[in-house]
């Protein structure tokens, strides 16, 4: 954990019924001074939305060769590498060769955080998942963080129903190719 961060604890409910996933959540966060409220919240979605066994954070800003979020199987192997906000290619690249699967989870405009992608090898492009919310919603959602958390994440055909600290949100989840969002982009 770096030196200055704030911890936030995060309690309650995961229902996502799209994937048949139903569990409790108890997450310890460490916020990094540099890091923004709807960073660290995507980060939380991105948790919830790719739960499974193994799943866990990295050290977080401070972690160069691993992604915000990651999968290791019970050998240790890492099997996804999701990564948070606006990563670069080369870090997409690298991710994509070293894990099975690839995601990206942004709070900002999906077109945008692909336009550095444009023309750069990424390893795999076609099979790397961008995934955005409604506009405002993140935001909507970071104003009502606290120390303490209570949330509940419910997902049903595609749609995001997130209760925090009892302020009830919902989003679409958009979900597209990278090279659905890349035009020039190219595989290896």
């Amino acid at each position: 954990m770096a030196a200055g961060a704030t911890i936030h604890t995060f309690t309650g409910h995961l229902a996502d019924v799209d994937r048949g996933v139903y569990d409790e959540i108890a997450l310890r966060v460490a916020r990094h001074p540099s890091e923004t409220d709807a960073f660290m919240l995507t980060r939380v979605l991105a948790y919830c939305l790719e739960f499974e066994e193994g799943i866990a954070f990295s050290e977080g800003i401070s972690a160069i060769d691993e992604p915000a979020v990651l999968v290791r199987d019970l050998t240790g192997r890492l099997t996804a590498w999701i990564e948070v906000g606006a990563p670069d290619a080369a870090r997409l690249h690298y991710g994509s060769k070293l894990a099975d699967r690839t995601a990206v989870y942004t709070h900002r405009d999906p077109a945008k955080v692909v336009a550095a992608w444009t023309g750069k090898t990424i390893h795999r492009a076609e099979t790397i998942r961008v995934r955005s919310f409604d506009r405002g919603f993140v935001d909507a959602a970071a104003a009502a963080l606290e120390r303490r958390n209570t949330i509940t994440v419910s997902v049903t055909e595609g749609h995001l129903y997130l209760d925090l600290n009892g302020v009830t949100l919902s989003s679409s989840i958009h979900e597209r190719s990278a090279t659905d969002v890349m035009p020039g982009a190219t595989g290896s």
